[in-house]
């Protein structure tokens, strides 16, 4: 099972790790506690849905452990540029990763349970230990950061090709 699931369970876990190496104690972190309540799985075509909750909640632990670094902003409005489709097409779903990746952890971590997880405001403090507007300021930050680290690749990429 180890085998079968370990890449599946880094790619999860590398949205939300500073390093490879925080992504790699934190699939192992993840596969322990699995293994500790395999007999909850409901059904084979459950587990990998559960098996992905438990790598999200084991990644939302380690980046509980440093308190230092949790935003706790209140503001919620900020003025955005709108990112054009034409700038989105010229870059390959690598490019938005690495994107995600630059973004400071507060923000990527907030983006990735919005935006990947699904997960809303609410739940977000709630397992993150902030408020609900700090939740939306973070992502609202990290939209119009990632924004500008898109155009800002797109544009290194049509230099390139121009």
């Amino acid at each position: 099972m180890y085998e079968d699931f370990y890449g599946y369970c880094m790619s999860v876990a590398l949205r939300f790790g500073d390093s490879r190496e925080e992504a790699k104690e934190i699939v192992h972190d993840a596969f322990l506690k699995a293994f500790a309540k395999l007999d909850t799985v409901l059904s084979e075509n459950s587990f990998k849905p559960w098996l992905r909750r438990i790598v999200v909640n084991t990644s939302i632990d380690y980046y509980r452990r440093r308190p230092e670094e949790i935003y706790h902003l209140d503001v919620v409005e900020i003025d955005t540029e709108d990112t054009t489709e034409d700038a989105l097409q010229r870059l390959s779903a690598e490019d938005i990763f690495r994107a995600i990746e630059q973004l400071p952890r507060a923000y990527r971590m907030v983006f990735t349970l919005h935006a990947v997880e699904g997960f809303k405001h609410e739940e977000i403090a709630n397992k993150l230990g902030i408020s609900v507007g700090a939740s939306k300021s973070n992502l609202s930050k990290a939209r119009v950061k990632l924004q500008k680290l898109l155009a800002d690749m797109s544009e290194i990429r049509e230099a390139g090709n121009g």
